[in-house]
């Protein structure tokens, strides 16, 4: 904190106190000259002289003069506390960087919708300009931060057409798009692992049948071949060709 900052506090802080002195100092000689004309209190009392003349009364018109200087004070306080306000407006005026990027987010987003259409330095601050203090919301920030902004929005007006609304809005309509469709090659996928996955169930389930009609073939075949020689025939060389055995000669 500076020498003159902590000077200007303590002004306002010494300029505060008085005027809270001067009220409750004329309050309570109002109220106390107020109770002596009524008798509650006593008047104030000393007898002065001046030349050869004798004012015995001087104490109780002493009270009463003080007592309206006091009270015409009064009248000048309401104006002291306008000034005081002033100065501590004036003095207590910082650019505060929220301020600035309210005004500066307000003006950017008008930008970014095209609202500006001047190309000259110039002429771009003072239609940002314009379009700051037209604004609603920012009819109680001071004209500096209100400026500011206006001339770091003209900086950045190339940063604004590159993200213009409509350039965004286009941009996220071809991202929805390939999002949509990245969803449906996904879908798609899940249905073939899906289908994959019924493919192999079922080519597994007929190479186990196959495996079993083979079991159930080869047991046949071999209660075949147990069988057919007691009926007097053979398997042949192809297992499905069935040949008569030789007969026996018969005994003589």
């Amino acid at each position: 904190m500076s020498d003159h900052s902590i000077v200007a506090r303590g002004h306002r802080f010494l300029h505060s106190v008085s005027m809270v002195l001067i009220l409750l100092i004329g309050l309570s000689a109002i109220v106390y000259t107020l109770l002596c004309a009524f008798g509650v209190a006593p008047w104030l009392s000393f007898s002065a002289t001046f030349g050869d003349f004798s004012y015995p009364q001087a104490g109780m018109i002493s009270q009463i003069v003080l007592t309206v200087i006091l009270a015409s004070l009064f009248f000048f306080m309401p104006s002291a506390g306008r000034i005081m306000s002033l100065e501590r407006a004036h003095r207590d005026f910082k650019i505060t960087m929220e301020d600035v990027a309210r005004a500066y987010h307000v003006c950017h987003t008008a930008d970014r919708a095209g609202l500006f259409t001047m190309s000259s330095e110039f002429d771009a601050v003072r239609e940002r300009l314009s379009h700051l203090r037209d604004h609603p919301d920012l009819d109680s920030l001071e004209p500096q931060v209100l400026e500011l902004a206006a001339q770091m929005s003209q900086q950045s007006r190339e940063l604004a057409d590159i993200y213009s609304d409509e350039k965004v809005t286009r941009a996220k309509t071809f991202l929805r798009q390939r999002q949509e469709e990245v969803e449906r090659q996904q879908s798609l996928i899940v249905e073939a692992h899906h289908a994959l996955r019924d493919i192999r169930k079922w080519s597994q389930q007929v190479e186990l049948e196959e495996s079993v009609v083979a079991s159930q073939l080869s047991q046949l075949e071999e209660q075949l071949e147990a069988t057919l020689p007691s009926l007097g025939y053979t398997l042949g060389n192809d297992s499905a060709e069935v040949v008569p055995l030789p007969q026996k000669p018969a005994a003589e």
